[in-house]
Formats: structure tokens, C-alpha cells, sequence
């Protein structure tokens, strides 16, 4: 079906979740992995009688492990369940957030591994095409399994929580009634299922992981109008560099800028510049290619994350087992997100430093500040913005996983903090445009004023959009106006 996600369990994608969170595109179970869900629901129910301790099942959870529940006390213990981690604190994600959250989650229920009453995954299913979105707070989570925040979503499907609807905030339980959405009575490791799980962080970090995917593309764009503003050297662009270490991330953002300039004024012999030029303009082909090299690294690990079993206990159908365990574990994907971190802080620093390059004399042979006249200031005074941002990227790329306490008894002794490495990187990518925005700028005064400048193929139409929407600094104007038009300028899709 048209604008419709079949969900397996076994095949969505990173682009699929940006789908779903923020183009209103459709899901549907396959009929298959429900089968299998309901499958999975029925061994449970035969396990109900078993006198074997099953974490999360038969007994409680954390310390209270070592505590006894009876069928008879199913549904009271995992409401108290969801009741009681129901700890999730302000600011709440957003509409797209929590649709990315749900999705995530009803995939990973289809795995199989769960033992879930169909009627919960049936329920996440018809909250996304109906848009109902549960009101999820974002703080609140050590990242192992996101249980404080994702019990919101318990409560909702319960009738007792908050959910986005036609734009407004609302009680569950009174759009359900509205709608004829039946309230779910929660069973047997239910509850758990519901809250177990990284869906709050892995949902929010499949959207800027989406995000990041273009800004990676924008850095070769933003650094090959750059080395035109400067009038740089093009050596550091010769392919026969690139053979010689074969790093796949440099390769493709070589391709790339040399496509970006081919037609461009800066290959003509020039005696009047430098032997080489700083780093920060030399070098910008290896950063960005390290970037993408960062990216294929943490998607590849992530789609893993978005297609596998993260239950405890875990339940596997063709064996007759229902395993405590911790695959809920999320180290392996979460430190690709720190690396990424530590990658954005490096080409953070690049473009600050090309910034300030473009802004003086010595490097560029132009006016101070890239003013037109001496009666105007130009860009005297931005190299404060550009530079504060930059130092917040600094801060935010200092790896998190590893702060954490041993709590409930001191059996929950590991954590990653995973939703605050996410939240840190979705505020890094941000800055990162507002830099980019700012060097754009300072790339486009610089290129006007050098008059007779012949431009590459791509970085033509790259100028042209911007002075589209952005006039020539001829007179002195709040700045910051200009700032806000080139951010939005280069997060829309006609600046790729």
C-alpha cells in the first residue's frame, strides 16, 4: 500500500522511522510476525502454572526479584507496575518523538520475543495510524531500558495517561471512548514489556540520525564554497592522496567537492597564493570523510538495534525457553552516537576556524571582516556566536556512558545514559547548522566581493539559492535575521 510500512520485525530501516515519526506514513503488522506474536502469547500463558522463577513473569522486578506474583494477581501487579515507574520528567518529546518511540517498540515486539498480548501490539499500531501519540517526558532514563519513560506510553493504552490528538493534549481513556478504542487490561509480562525496552532512546536517535544524514552532505557543500572564498589550493584534492590510504569516508567526500567544483576558477594557476593553506581548509576532505566513517559505522549497528530482541526475560518460541538476560543492553549501538559526538566536535572546530579565515585579510585578500566599505562593520562581531556554539559542541561531545550508579540493591550496576548521549547529539547536529549557516554566509559575501570569480557547477547553484534568500551585506543590518533565514535555508530540502 501506498505511503504504508509493512512491519516485520526484521527489516525497518532508519529512513522508515523518519517515515512514519514525521511524514504520517501508515504501518501495518504483517500477518506473519502477528501470528507469531500471538503464538508467542499462547506459551506464555502455559508457563503461567510453572513453579519456576521467570524474572518479570512470575516475580517481581529489580530487587524486588526475589518476590512471588500469582496468576491471580496479574493484572493488579502489572498495572502497580506500570504505576510505579510512571517517574518520566519534563520537557516531554515531541509529537514526532513519540511516534518514532512507538514505532520503534511495536517493531521489536514483532521479533517475537516478548510473550505480549497481541492487543498491546495491535494498540501501538492503531495509535500511529490514528495519531493518537502517547505524551511521553524525555528525562528520567540511566538508559538501561528506558523504563521511567516508556510507562507513559503504559498508561496511556491503559486509559489512564496523556496522548497527542488532533492538537490538543487529552486523556487517554476519554479519546478511546470517543473513537471506540477498547482499554487494554494488562496480563502476564505485560507490563514488563512495555517498559523494557530502549524504544525512548533508539526512537528519538533514529530522528537525528535521519538528520545528520543530510548534514553530512551539507559539510562538503559548505567546505568546497569555502575553499572558493579563500581562493585555496586544490593539491590537498588530487585522487592519488585518497589511493594511497583508502579511508571509504574520505573517498566519497573527495567525490564529492571535486564534483562540487568542477568548472571552477579556483584550478587556474595562481602564484600570488600560499604553498598551503591551513589546516582547517587542507584538511577538511579527511574530517568530513572521518564523519561518514562515524555514520556507517553507528547506522550499521543501530539497524541491528532496530530489527532484534531486546526482552528480559526473553522468550524463545522454538525452544521452550523463557531466559533472564540482558538483552535489553544497549552499549553496542550507544557508543557509536558518542563517536559521532566527538566526530561533529572536530568539524565543529574546522568551520569555526575557516570562519574566522574568511574574515581576514591575510588569508583572503579581502576587506577586514568581509565589509564592503569602511563605514560598514560587516561580520565584526559574529565570530561571537559561531565560537559559543562551538563551545557547547565541545562539552556536549564528552562521552556520558560512563557515569552511572549501582541501584535497586545494587543489582542494576551498569547504565549508559543513553537518551542524554541522543539528546546531546540531536543538540550538537543543531548548532552544527547554525555554524554552517554562519560560514555560508561569510562564503557568499566573500565570493560577491572577488566580482570576476567563476564559480563551480555545484557551488553555483549552491550561491544562487542562498542569495535567493539572502541579499549581498552591502549596509549594516541586524545580523541575526540573516542567521535564522541561512539556518532554515540549509535544514530545508532546497540546499542539498
Amino acid at each position: 500500500m501506498k505511503n504504508t510500512i509493512i512491519l516485520t520485525g526484521k527489516n525497518l530501516t532508519i529512513e522508515d522511522v523518519k517515515k512514519v515519526a514525521c511524514d504520517n506514513y501508515k504501518v501495518k503488522i504483517d500477518e506473519k510476525a502477528r501470528e507469531y506474536v500471538i503464538a508467542g502469547r499462547k506459551k506464555i500463558f502455559e508457563m503461567v502454572d510453572s513453579d519456576v522463577p521467570v524474572y518479570g513473569f512470575n516475580t517481581g522486578v529489580g530487587w524486588n526479584k526475589d518476590k512471588k506474583v500469582l496468576k491471580d494477581f496479574f493484572n493488579k501487579y502489572n498495572t502497580n507496575l506500570i504505576y510505579s515507574h510512571s517517574l518520566g520528567v519534563e520537557p516531554n518529546c515531541s509529537k514526532e518523538e513519540g511516534r518514532a518511540i512507538l514505532l520503534n517498540r511495536l517493531n521489536t515486539f514483532l521479533v517475537g520475543c516478548t510473550g505480549v498480548a497481541v492487543e498491546i501490539v495491535d494498540i501501538y499500531e492503531t495509535l500511529l495510524n490514528l495519531d493518537i501519540i502517547p505524551v511521553i517526558p524525555s528525562r528520567g532514563s540511566v538508559g538501561e531500558a528506558d523504563i521511567t519513560n516508556l510507562s507513559h506510553i503504559g498508561l496511556a493504552i491503559i486509559g489512564e495517561g496523556d496522548v497527542y490528538y488532533n492538537g490538543e493534549v487529552r486523556n487517554s481513556g476519554e479519546v478511546f471512548e470517543e473513537l471506540g478504542i477498547e482499554k487494554i487490561n494488562l496480563g502476564p509480562k505485560d507490563g514488563l514489556a512495555i517498559v523494557s525496552s530502549n524504544a525512548l532512546s533508539a526512537g528519538i536517535y533514529s530522528l537525528v540520525l535521519n538528520d545528520l544524514k543530510r548534514l553530512i552532505d551539507l559539510a562538503d557543500i559548505v567546505y568546497a564554497m569555502s575553499l572558493e572564498a579563500l581562493n585555496g589550493n586544490t593539491s590537498p584534492l588530487d585522487p592519488d592522496l585518497y589511493e594511497l590510504r583508502n579511508f571509504k569516508g574520505q573517498k566519497e567526500s573527495l567525490k564529492n567537492v571535486t564534483k562540487l567544483l568542477k568548472g571552477s576558477m579556483i584550478y587556474e594557476p595562481d602564484w600570488k597564493k600560499p604553498v598551503q593553506d591551513p589546516l582547517s581548509f587542507r584538511g577538511s576532505v579527511q574530517v568530513n570523510g572521518a564523519l561518514r566513517d562515524a555514520y556507517k559505522y553507528a547506522t550499521d549497528l543501530f539497524t541491528i538495534q532496530l530489527n532484534s530482541a531486546e526482552d528480559n526475560p526473553c522468550l524463545i518460541l522454538e525452544k521452550d525457553k523463557l531466559i533472564s538476560c540482558s538483552n535489553y543492553e544497549p552499549i553496542s549501538w550507544i557508543l557509536g552516537a558518542e563517536n559521532l559526538g566527538i566526530a561533529l566536535s572536530h568539524l565543529s572546530k574546522n568551520s569555526c576556524f575557516r570562519i574566522i579565515k574568511l574574515a581576514n585579510p591575510d588569508f583572503t585578500k579581502l576587506p577586514r571582516f568581509l565589509s564592503p566599505k569602511d563605514n560598514v562593520l560587516g561580520y565584526a562581531t559574529i565570530q561571537k556566536v559561531f565560537t559559543s556554539l562551538d563551545a557547547e559542541i565541545r562539552h556536549l561531545s564528552n562521552p556520558s556512558t560512563a557515569d552511572y550508579y549501582s541501584l535497586a540493591g545494587e543489582i542494576e550496576d551498569h547504565a549508559n545514559n543513553t537518551i542524554y548521549v541522543v539528546e546531546k547529539l540531536k543538540r550538537i547536529v543543531d548548532n552544527m547548522l547554525y555554524i554552517f549557516a554562519i560560514e555560508l554566509m561569510h562564503t557568499a559575501q566573500a565570493i560577491d566581493l572577488r566580482t570576476d570569480w567563476i564559480l563551480g557547477e555545484g557551488t553555483k547553484k549552491a550561491y544562487e539559492e542562498i542569495r535567493k534568500v539572502l541579499p549581498f551585506y552591502s549596509e549594516d543590518r541586524p545580523i541575526y535575521k540573516d542567521i535564522k533565514t541561512m539556518y532554515n535555508l540549509i535544514k530545508s530540502d532546497k540546499f542539498s
